[in-house]
């Protein structure tokens, strides 16, 4: 019933129905993602997807966003531009269902709406359809399934399916086989963190990859479990025993899940987001300095333990999963960017010094906030300073959150510094008044190729 109902739910949404604040919302999803992808397009990692993936060909009929447009099928662009957004760890978040859905439903959407010259209208649409069902299934499979299982290319896989669906025009009934086929291509496990191995991006390509796939074969009457979610052998009962089935159907109709969704101020892994946020308040409030700490401590829930308690990160990609990097980088920079997170900064003697003083403490009340509320990842920094000032500050809701939010402006401003240095500052404002005005385009292919002339 649940599949069903969802897959009745998402492909009937309009753009006709949508309200302006979750068009606006929508757009700022589009807009972020779109940013990150660019400047992810040009990691090492999304360079051997392109190198493996693009000469296998196709019809050419989608835009991989890497600078260089290339062009290749629906399928192979989806996989490339869904992992280069995964990147950079600098895509939003929908906290309850801890999904990064840009990264996953978006890819189908550009791919399938240039391949086959869909309108700006049904992209907006079929965004709100794929991060509802997205999100619905995340929630009901989280926290628990958590520790093993990468939420975004588990229950994201879902988003990408009936993204793909809907803007493909599907009817219901073929939208379920859709998420039939998705759900039983469901993977992507935690166990890359130890390494700080590239999977993150592959679980995104490939998210993506199957909602293409399991869209365009149900199109053609392939057929999938059409009771995919809550099936007795199903997706939620293979992530952990007692799954949340009513989160799947709960306030369906009321509002959109998309309107819940964050963004990221900083490019890393968002449970460090309160963490870094609280750093950097107190940082400026207080003028500190490294040589001005004797000790921090982090009161963290246990997800954000489990997760990014990695005090001696070996990489790059390690560091962003590391919440002793983050507040250590933010107190001696002030800032969290792309830069603080490149490999020749990372290895910063006074910066190693500065993680070595940094205590995570798994807190119960700061557990019991987000068993209460999965929307808040909260966390309390305590800075000791040498002086003998006792400094602290707790963060529910950090910079991006729906209660604090990023404005439009803010979000133009975050795609400008990730898109300008790949495609200039010409074709960048093409593209972002492309997204802006997304629902005056009759035809996407010739928008996106007149943005990117």
């Amino acid at each position: 019933m649940e599949t069903k109902k969802l897959a009745e739910f998402s492909s009937a949404i309009k753009y006709e129905n949508l309200s302006a604040k979750t068009l606006r919302k929508t757009k700022q999803c589009i807009l972020e993602w779109l940013g990150v992808c660019i400047m992810g397009a040009q990691e090492p990692p999304i360079k051997i997807i392109r190198k493996v993936l693009l000469p296998t060909g196709g019809d050419n009929k989608a835009t991989v966003l890497d600078g260089k447009n290339e062009k290749t099928s629906a399928l192979n662009a989806a996989f490339c531009n869904a992992a280069a957004s995964h990147s950079l760890d600098f895509d939003d978040l929908h906290c309850p269902s801890i999904i990064h859905l840009a990264a996953i439903v978006i890819p189908p959407i550009f791919a399938l709406a240039e391949a086959e010259h869909k309108s700006g209208k049904e992209m907006l649409a079929a965004t709100v359809a794929g991060y509802e069902v997205g999100a619905r299934a995340g929630e009901a499979v989280v926290p628990e399934s958590y520790y093993f299982w990468h939420t975004t290319a588990t229950a994201g896989i879902f988003g990408a399916g009936a993204a793909a669906a809907r803007i493909l025009g599907l009817d219901a009934a073929t939208t379920v086989q859709t998420l039939g086929s998705a759900g039983t291509q469901a993977a992507g496990l935690w166990e890359f963190l130890a390494d700080g191995s590239m999977s993150k991006t592959l679980h995104a390509g490939k998210g993506a990859y199957a909602g293409v796939l399991s869209a365009c074969l149900a199109r053609e009457g392939f057929t999938g479990a059409s009771k995919i979610l809550e099936g007795e052998k199903g997706f939620c009962r293979a992530m952990l025993a007692k799954p949340h089935l009513e989160k799947l159907l709960a306030g369906l109709g009321q509002g959109y899940k998309i309107d819940q969704n964050s963004f990221k101020p900083y490019p890393c892994c968002k449970h460090a987001h309160s963490s870094a946020f609280a750093t950097q308040v107190m940082r400026e409030e207080n003028r500190l300095k490294p040589a001005d700490i004797a000790s921090i401590e982090l009161y963290v829930n246990n997800l954000t333990n489990t997760l990014i308690n990695s005090p001696a990160p070996e990489n790059a990609y390690g560091c962003k999963f590391s919440i002793q990097y983050c507040v250590a980088a933010m107190l001696k920079y002030g800032k969290l960017t792309i830069e603080q997170f490149n490999p020749a900064l990372i290895n910063d003697q006074e910066v190693r010094a500065l993680m070595t003083k940094i205590k995570v403490i798994q807190d119960k009340e700061i557990e019991a906030i987000h068993a209460n509320d999965p929307t808040k990842y909260a966390a309390k920094v305590v800075i000791n300073c040498l002086d003998g000032k006792k400094l602290s500050m707790q963060v529910d809701y950090p910079k991006g959150d729906p209660p604090n939010p990023m404005s439009w402006e803010e979000s133009v401003e975050k795609f400008k510094t990730l898109a300008v240095p790949v495609y200039g500052g010409q074709t960048a404002a093409k593209l972002c008044a492309l997204v802006d005005k997304l629902e005056e385009a009759d035809d996407f292919a010739k928008a996106l190729q007149a943005a990117l002339q």
